[in-house]
C-alpha cells in the first residue's frame, strides 16, 4: 500500500512538473516585464493600501508613518519579488536612469514602463475593491477629489494647498534626486555597497527617509507609474476627469519631474563619486577570467566550454 500510495504521488508531481513546464515563458523581456509588473503591484498594494486604511478610518487606524512605512514595505518586498528575474526597477524614472547610464538597454525601457505602470493600475483596483465599503461609506455614497470627504488621494498624489505647480516641480526632482543618489550609492561596488542580501530593505529604508523628511508637499511619488497607473484607475472607475484638473492640472509634475530628478540625481552621483574611484576595489568577478573577441567575460575551465560572465556593472540595477 506504501509503495502505491509512493507511486501514486510521484506521478502527480511529475503531472505538476509538466504543466508547470508548460506555463514557462521562454522569452526572456517577456519574463522580466511580468516581474515589473508583480513587483510594482506589490509597491502599491501595500502602499495605497496603508492609505486607504489612515483615511477610511480617519487617523484610527493609522497615521501618516504607517503609510510611510506602508510604501518602504511595499518597496522592500517588491524588490525581493522581482529582483531575481528582472533586476527589480519598480521605477520607470529608475530604468530611465539605467538606460543613460548604459547599464540597461534603451529597447527595453518601454515594455519596462508599460509594464510598471500596468502593475501600479491593478494594484489600485485590488486596493479599490478591497477598500470599497469603507470608501463608500466615507464618502457619503459619492467618489470625490477634493474636499473633506475626498478619496482620490488614497490612490494617486495631489499636491498641499499652498504648494504651487513649479513649487510641486521642485519637490518632485529633489525627492526623486535623493532616491536616484541613494540606489546608487547601495550598488557601487566600488564606494559602501549594500551588504548581499540587504539590498532590497536598504532601498525601502531610502524610501522611508525620503516619506518622512520630504513627503508633506505633495507625497513624494518619486516614479511616473506609482502616479500615473492609479490616476488612470481612479478616472475609470468613477473619480472623473477631475482627477487631471485637480491642483491646477498636477497630475503633469510627478509624470514629468520625476523623470528629470532621476537624471538629475543619476548626474550628480556620477560626476561627484562614481568619476573618483582612484582604483577598484576588489573583484568580483570569478578567477580564470579572460576576454573574448566580443569583449565579454568568459571563464576558461580546462575541458569544459567558455562560460560567459557579464560583470555586475552591466546588468540590471535595483530600485524602486
Amino acid at each position: 500500500m506504501g509503495t502505491f500510495m509512493a507511486t501514486l504521488a510521484a506521478l502527480r508531481l511529475s503531472g505538476m512538473d509538466r504543466l508547470l513546464k508548460k506555463c514557462c515563458i521562454r522569452n526572456s523581456l517577456v519574463k522580466k516585464c511580468l516581474a515589473e509588473c508583480l513587483g510594482v503591484f506589490i509597491i502599491i498594494v501595500f502602499g495605497c493600501g496603508s492609505v486607504a486604511q489612515v483615511v477610511t478610518s480617519k487617523d484610527k487606524a493609522g497615521q501618516y508613518l504607517s503609510i510611510n512605512l506602508g510604501f518602504a514595505l511595499g518597496t522592500t518586498f517588491g524588490i525581493h519579488v522581482s529582483r531575481g528575474v528582472s533586476g527589480a526597477h519598480l521605477n520607470p524614472a529608475v530604468t530611465l536612469s539605467l538606460c543613460f547610464l548604459g547599464r540597461h538597454p534603451w529597447f527595453d525601457l518601454p515594455f519596462y514602463a508599460l509594464s510598471q505602470l500596468l502593475g501600479a493600475f491593478l494594484a489600485a483596483a485590488t486596493v479599490a475593491l478591497q477598500y470599497y465599503d469603507a470608501i463608500m461609506f466615507f464618502g457619503g455614497g459619492k467618489l470625490t477629489v477634493t474636499g473633506p470627504t475626498a478619496t482620490a488621494g488614497i490612490f494617486t498624489t495631489y499636491p498641499a494647498d499652498y504648494l504651487s505647480l513649479w513649487g510641486g516641480v521642485i519637490d518632485q526632482v529633489i525627492g526623486t534626486a535623493a532616491l536616484l543618489v541613494c540606489v546608487l550609492a547601495l550598488g557601487d561596488q566600488r564606494n559602501s555597497p549594500a551588504p548581499p542580501g540587504l539590498e532590497a530593505g536598504l532601498v525601502g529604508a531610502v524610501v522611508l527617509c525620503i516619506g518622512v523628511s520630504m513627503g508633506s508637499n505633495s507625497g513624494y511619488s518619486l516614479n511616473p507609474a506609482r502616479d500615473l497607473g492609479p490616476r488612470l484607475f481612479t478616472y475609470f472607475a468613477g473619480w472623473g476627469g477631475e482627477v487631471f484638473s485637480a491642483g491646477d492640472g498636477w497630475w503633469w509634475v510627478p509624470l514629468v519631474a520625476t523623470n528629470i530628478g532621476a537624471l538629475v540625481g543619476t548626474l550628480i552621483y556620477v560626476l561627484m563619486i562614481e568619476v573618483h574611484h582612484l582604483e577598484p576595489g576588489p573583484s568580483s568577478e570569478p578567477p580564470g577570467l579572460d576576454m573574448n573577441a566580443e569583449g565579454k567575460h568568459v571563464v576558461k575551465l580546462e575541458g569544459e566550454p567558455d562560460l560567459i560572465y557579464y560583470p555586475k556593472e552591466l546588468q540590471s540595477g535595483t530600485a524602486m
